[in-house]
């Protein structure tokens, strides 16, 4: 049996971690995680840590749930994985039967992938063919938030804003439309949300009205934008949205692939609304992290435009290798059954005023500018002078001074840019998050900046 620092060692001489610079792992070398239980991590000597972003906003039930092992195992004695292209298997027609039980009502069918950002770019290349199956081709242009993030494939990319994530890419990105964020603590229109009345809607209004014969979908993350900094947005904007895209003739795209399943306090963010989108692009949380899986679900009337002879080209020529691989559909039907089973939606009702309630406690701290939250999501965001709103320089590296303390703490905090953020698995115990929150909030009274 190797010891820690051979097996660090090989690490750093063969692996590219993700998000990663790799010389700062010669200075701080990735923790090497031997196993994992509910909420907590075990690294190779025993140390715990409190998984409080869900291992990048996957796990809902909490590792190693044995539902879920029981599914995979069972599954894999009889059917491991085959082509969906002229196949299929029961796993998968349940899935899609469940997945279509719980989705706004509109959404009927659904199309499997592997992760978020398939699930994205399979509603793109939807949504594209569709207005060109149906003779309307100069619909080929996409509209979104300039802070999104829809994923790290080209296509998702072009979506996004101008971020690390994307920066370096930008002579590969397609050209697509953006209109502002509508982010409450840096409104574009420098208004104030307790007075304001959702203005921040008009930049997409016009964006709409202006280029509605070129805009094939609006894409947008209901209420949360995740990875562009936790930023919680206002119900109303998302009911506006969507009634502007149809009224424009526009494609509505959902990317709930962090709101989903449960994060946002219903199954699906979109579901404080009444909201019929067009597409759902849903991944992570779907197997609860257990095996990589994705779906994009849409509506009879954009699946019939594909629906014809073959040599018309309308078919959707699009497919993955691992499409509706049966492991993965086991692991998300069980996942599902678990939400029902342990009443999972239920539990986190009386979860949320706790964790919102101790959140509101940061707001006075001194490098705090703003906490936001939705369900079970939480964000602290740090700023160097409260007053101005003035953010600390990415060079200060405020973000990776509390992971480091984070990890002290026994937590893992991985921040995103200034921001703090907590996103616990639905699992979570009442004394766990309690723990969780005084930790964190040691750490963020006690910057020294």
């Amino acid at each position: 049996m190797k010891n820690k620092t051979d097996w660090l060692k090989k690490d750093l001489k063969y692996i590219w971690h993700p998000y990663t610079q790799m010389k700062d792992c010669r200075k701080c070398p990735p923790i090497l995680i031997e196993k994992a239980k509910g909420a907590k991590l075990y690294d190779d000597k025993g140390n715990f840590y409190y998984d409080t972003i869900s291992s990048w906003w996957c796990n809902v039930h909490g590792h190693n749930h044995p539902k879920i092992k029981a599914a995979i195992r069972k599954q894999l004695n009889s059917l491991d994985h085959i082509l969906f292209a002229g196949f299929t298997h029961t796993p998968a027609i349940l899935l899609a039967e469940k997945l279509v039980s719980i989705a706004p009502k509109n959404l009927t069918k659904v199309f499997f992938s592997d992760n978020g950002s398939t699930a994205v770019e399979t509603a793109l290349k939807m949504s594209f063919q569709y207005w060109r199956n149906i003779g309307w081709i100069s619909k080929t242009k996409f509209l979104s938030l300039d802070l999104a993030y829809h994923g790290d494939t080209i296509g998702a990319m072009s979506l996004g804003g101008d971020t690390v994530f994307s920066r370096a890419f930008d002579a590969l990105r397609f050209e697509s439309f953006k209109v502002p964020t509508p982010y409450c603590y840096r409104c574009p229109l420098g208004k104030q949300r307790t007075s304001c009345s959702i203005d921040c809607i008009k930049p997409l209004q016009s964006a709409l009205k202006k280029h509605k014969d070129k805009i094939a979908a609006l894409v947008l993350e209901p209420l949360l934008l995740a990875a562009g900094g936790m930023i919680v947005y206002p119900v109303e904007y998302l009911k506006q949205a969507a009634a502007l895209a149809k009224k424009y003739n526009v494609h509505l795209i959902l990317d709930e692939v962090a709101t989903g399943f449960g994060r946002t306090g219903k199954m699906f963010a979109c579901q404080y609304t009444s909201v019929q989108p067009d597409f759902i692009c849903l991944a992570k949380a779907i197997t609860s992290g257990t095996l990589p899986f994705a779906a994009t679900l849409t509506t009879d009337k954009i699946y019939n435009a594909f629906y014809d002879d073959y040599e018309k080209f309308k078919t959707f020529y699009h497919g993955h290798t691992y499409t509706a691989n049966p492991l993965g559909c086991a692991a998300a039907l069980a996942t599902l059954e678990i939400f029902e089973q342990e009443k999972t939606l239920q539990k986190v009702k009386t979860l949320i005023p706790v964790f919102h309630s101790a959140l509101e406690k940061f707001r006075p701290l001194p490098f705090v500018g703003d906490v936001r939250y939705i369900g079970m999501v939480g964000a602290i965001e740090l700023v160097r002078d409260k007053k101005t709103k003035q953010s600390f320089d990415v060079r200060e590296r405020i973000g990776q001074q509390v992971f480091q303390k984070g990890l002290e703490e026994h937590l893992i905090l991985r921040p995103l840019g200034n921001v703090i953020y907590l996103f616990p698995p639905l699992s979570i115990t009442k004394p766990q998050l309690n723990d969780i929150l005084k930790r964190t909030f040691k750490i963020i009274a006690n910057l020294a900046c």
